[in-house]
């Protein structure tokens, strides 16, 4: 009902109303029921609508310090919506006075090793933190600031002693690598006898069930998409024959569809002699990332997983050292230490003996071995390997350097943003930086071409140190510039030779953080010669392991990357017997 008030009337009421809070905005009230009037006009079908609208294509995360916004469908399938975070985690040495225990607890006076308490959501239950930085800055040389000091000879005599154990790390982990290549089967087997490869049918809650979940995955975009054609994605008829738009999370079930095509595959346990276990743990992982749920429920599939296992003859004969998992994600996400980023899994018991393949290794874990990340290509023929190569080598390089990826502005110890500058403000276009904040890296074409017109591609830390656009470059022929050596040097024994010279440029990143070197001048240098060198070298001795062919492929002349890591299996579980 509404009451007409004359100016006085008015001006009386005033005197006698109580005190409101002042206003910090032009006319709210006015505004506020403006708006409300307006809205209460529109049609209810047509707010409903808008408001889908506005939910479909502005997505926000907020975990922890982190505000990760991604707008319309341009960054739903793009890494860095999937993987936020700039939390440094408690990343320590391995405690090498120790065999059992692989980390320890670093110097409490050392301000980089810092306990944050996870967000709650308003009903009070812990948001997923982002995922933890697992830089190897953090891992060899930025969990402890060495600073000499000879006025403290208590403190100088510490830092002596955490550089020494960082050397005996890093010794470590070439130790390990070097365990790794003894496994390397040079040999060329005819037929399957005692070669036998038997694949577990576990219940479909550990694989096929984690695939029906694609839509809900991931709470802002789609999955399924990507679990299209057996797990390698919609095909992309740009690039050609063998070409598709695959996940870097979908190894699991690329690997799985490989192996029961596997030609010594056998079907009875006592002709085995390797087992595989395919549990999409991975997978398992993702789905939980950004869902407010307890650790408990994060680590229920794992434990079944043994609970299961536990109950297999052929387990309990080797206590699993001749069982092999493969698991699609970094090593970290399934070593949860502190917070509630990641699953527990392989820090079970069970988990210590078996084989772990994955596309990012623990450095000091003996049995974690790392095979290449899926690219975009998967060959079905060796015809289809030799015309990638023939494609790769006649191409037209018009670009010195490329870079795609993003800045991480959060991270202090990035280099991206230096490189970044280094690229933009480099002459005559010797850089061209493809930015994947913008939405510009969502479509592979737009990599992969940029990659093969490239001589260089910079591949620095993400994240964590892998980097899938590592294995993208080497098969586009594009030289990778490395600034970790965990990026690939401590990765990928199997598939990346000792000598790193003949595939890549290693540039510490200590000196692009120092503005010591600037990267675009100094790759200026290297002579034409020797780049026609390192991409020979890649694209006719490596690019064939480094791509995991279709399910149904078929090889004579070449070993992908699947081929390569079921011979070096064997070795390994042949080698294990003959210890016995």
């Amino acid at each position: 009902m509404a009451v007409a008030l004359s100016k006085r009337s008015s001006k009386h009421l005033k005197k006698e109303a109580p005190k409101r809070e002042p206003c910090f905005c032009l006319s709210p009230c006015l505004c506020f029921i403006a708006l409300f009037k307006f809205l209460y006009r529109l049609p209810a079908a047509f707010l409903l609508l808008f408001l889908i609208y506005l939910w479909s294509s502005s997505t926000t995360i907020i975990s922890g310090n982190i505000v990760h916004v991604c707008i319309s469908s341009r960054k739903l399938n793009n890494h860095y919506c999937l993987s936020a975070g700039s939390t440094r985690p408690k990343f320590e040495l391995p405690n090498l006075n120790n065999a059992t225990h692989y980390l320890h607890t670093p110097d409490p006076s050392s301000n980089l090793s810092i306990s944050i308490s996870p967000p709650l959501s308003q009903n009070n239950s812990p948001i997923s933190p982002p995922p933890p930085k697992v830089s190897s800055e953090i891992v060899i040389r930025e969990t402890v600031q060495v600073v000499h000091d000879e006025s403290d000879p208590v403190k100088n005599g510490a830092n002596k002693e955490r550089e020494e154990e960082i050397a005996n790390a890093k010794k470590q982990v070439e130790e390990q690598l070097r365990l790794h290549r003894s496994w390397i089967s040079n040999k060329k087997h005819e037929g399957c006898e005692g070669r036998g490869v038997y694949v577990y049918d576990l219940p479909s809650k550990f694989n096929k069930d984690l695939l029906g979940q694609c839509r809900d995955m991931v709470p802002w975009m789609d999955f399924c998409e990507y679990f299209k054609n057996e797990a390698l994605g919609e095909s992309i008829p740009k690039l050609g024959d063998g070409w598709y738009h695959t996940h870097q999370y979908s190894l699991e079930p690329i690997f799985h569809q490989r192996i029961l095509n596997h030609p010594c595959r056998v079907h009875s346990e006592n002709e085995a002699k390797l087992f595989y276990v395919p549990f999409y743990g991975g997978l398992d992982i993702l789905r939980w990332h950004f869902k407010n749920v307890s650790n408990d429920v994060k680590d229920t599939l794992s434990l079944e997983l043994i609970t299961w296992l536990k109950k297999q003859d052929f387990w309990r004969k080797n206590s699993g050292r001749d069982h092999v998992l493969v698991l699609g994600k970094i090593s970290w996400d399934f070593r949860r230490k502190d917070g509630s980023w990641g699953t527990n899994f392989l820090e079970i018991d069970q988990m210590q003996n078996p084989i772990k393949l994955l596309i990012e290794r623990q450095p000091w874990q003996q049995n974690d071995v790392g095979i290449p990340h899926p690219t975009f290509f998967h060959p079905n023929s060796d015809d289809d390997i030799m015309a990638l190569q023939w494609k790769i080598i006649s191409s037209y390089r018009k670009t010195l350097v490329s870079f795609a990826g993003a800045a991480r502005p959060s991270a202090a110890e990035s280099i991206r943003s230096t490189l970044i500058d280094q690229c933009n403000s480099a002459e005559n276009g010797k850089c061209h930086f493809l930015n994947c904040h913008t939405g510009d890296c969502d479509k592979p074409e737009s990599v992969i071409e940029l990659f093969m017109e490239s001589e260089f591609c910079l591949q620095p830390p993400g994240d964590s140190p892998t980097r899938k656009s590592l294995f993208d470059s080497l098969i586009s022929g594009c030289i990778p510039v490395l600034f970790d050596p965990f990026t690939a040097y401590y990765q990928y024994p199997w598939h990346l030779p000792v000598e790193h010279g003949k595939y890549s440029v290693f540039i510490d990143q200590k000196d692009v953080r120092g503005m010591k070197v600037n990267v675009v001048e100094m790759l200026m240098k290297i002579p034409k010669e020797n780049r026609d060198d390192m991409r020979r070298h890649i694209v006719y001795e490596l690019l064939p392991g480094l791509v995991y062919g279709d399910s149904n492929a078929q090889f004579d002349k070449f070993q992908d990357a699947f081929s390569i890591t079921m011979s070096n299996l064997m070795e390994r579980v042949t080698k294990l017997e003959l210890a016995v």
